[in-house]
């Protein structure tokens, strides 16, 4: 589909989306003969915040960086199917399944973060399926209902036995595991000195209290519906509801945005670890063995597409250098010494913008200045 039809490449992929969700809708809920009224101001909400995200996805991989990384992983998937697959597979279940490089950072944050992170993944599954009426379940006779995907009839489940109550209360099971999460969270952020230096409340702490209030008002409406009879049930549910709008509108442009892109870390490994013998990059200085062709390459391509120059004299750009040498080079060219040695005499660094002598008597408007140095 052409550019020239839409305004931009974000209006392009958000009117494809949207195109999308509802011939989904339609598929799912044959011809929209089973869809649930109850869930159109969730499927409005569930709308804006997928258009929200193509938005974002599509700026972000509009980024000369990203869209190298996204280039580079094509290729690597195309060449090295073999080893690609493997490394994909490895750090998708190490990063992003087990999380271990947040257990590197302590269980605390680990469990509250693994808590956070499949609750809303599993909340947003329940929640999305059934807006969008991917999933439904039929009424088969008095004791037996059947699971319907996309209009397609699957497991067929005793209306009052196990498997049951755990379809049905699925929402809660994620919601219990976001509220433990959620207060471990606040806790921390409150307690932790070290964290509240640098939180901020609009990025931090707000959408973990948004979070908390959806959480509970959703828990609110089992408590209503098994404990009090369905006490200001309808009211808790408009609650609810809102809630869940204003989370959803706020997602793609807040913090919770790095849950759709933390995927595409799983191909970094895949991107970039090489065999030291045989793929890493020398440095043009000390002749170390300091990167790997594919990172030298990507960085001099995003600087390139940035329009930001560091090469050098001799033709070799600051990136075919390690770390150690360029922090020399750095030093050389602030004392305009590329070319010689180093001096064996002090180097006198004062510009002339800020004059030594914190002992001198301060001036005054209309006196005349001492010369005269301070004893």
């Amino acid at each position: 589909m052409s550019d020239r039809y839409f305004y931009s490449t974000a209006a392009k992929w958000s009117f494809v989306g949207f195109t999308v969700l509802v011939l989904s809708t339609w598929i799912a809920s044959a011809g929209f003969e089973h869809v649930d009224m109850a869930l159109f101001g969730y499927y409005i909400a569930a709308v804006i915040c997928m258009i929200g995200m193509v938005v974002r996805l599509t700026l972000f991989f509009a980024r000369p960086a990203t869209s190298q990384v996204l280039k580079r992983s094509l290729k690597q998937m195309k060449a090295e199917k073999k080893r690609a697959g493997k490394a994909v597979a490895t750090t998708t279940v190490n990063n992003i399944v087990l999380q271990k490089f947040i257990w590197e950072r302590g269980w605390y944050r680990w469990t509250q973060h693994m808590l956070i992170a499949w609750g809303c993944l599993g909340s947003f599954a329940i929640t999305f399926g059934l807006t969008f009426q991917w999933m439904r379940f039929d009424l088969i006779d008095i004791e037996t209902y059947q699971i319907v995907v996309f209009n397609i009839p699957t497991i067929k489940m005793a209306a009052h036995g196990l498997f049951a109550e755990l379809v049905y209360n699925g929402l809660n099971i994620t919601a219990l595991m976001l509220l433990v999460g959620v207060l471990m969270a606040l806790y921390r952020r409150i307690n932790d000195q070290d964290v509240k230096v640098t939180q901020r409340f609009e990025f931090d702490i707000l959408p973990l209290l948004m979070l908390l209030i959806v959480t509970v008002s959703g828990l609110l409406l089992t408590v209503s519906y098994v404990f009090f009879g369905g006490f200001i049930h309808h009211e808790l549910a408009l609650f609810h509801q809102l809630t869940v709008i204003i989370f959803l509108c706020y997602f793609p442009f807040g913090k919770l945005f790095h849950l759709p892109v933390r995927p595409m870390a799983a191909s970094v490994p895949m991107n970039y670890r090489e065999v030291e013998a045989d793929e890493t990059r020398v440095c043009a200085g000390c002749g170390t063995r300091y990167a790997t062709d594919n990172q030298v390459e990507d960085v001099q391509a995003i600087l390139q597409a940035q329009t930001i120059q560091l090469g050098l004299s001799d033709g070799t750009q600051l990136s075919d250098y390690c770390q150690p040498c360029r922090r020399s080079m750095r030093v050389k060219m602030q004392l305009n010494l590329m070319n010689g040695q180093l001096p064996t005499h002090p180097v006198d660094t004062n510009t002339g913008m800020s004059m030594p002598g914190f002992g001198r008597p301060k001036e005054t408007k209309g006196e005349a200045k001492d010369e005269t140095p301070v004893r």
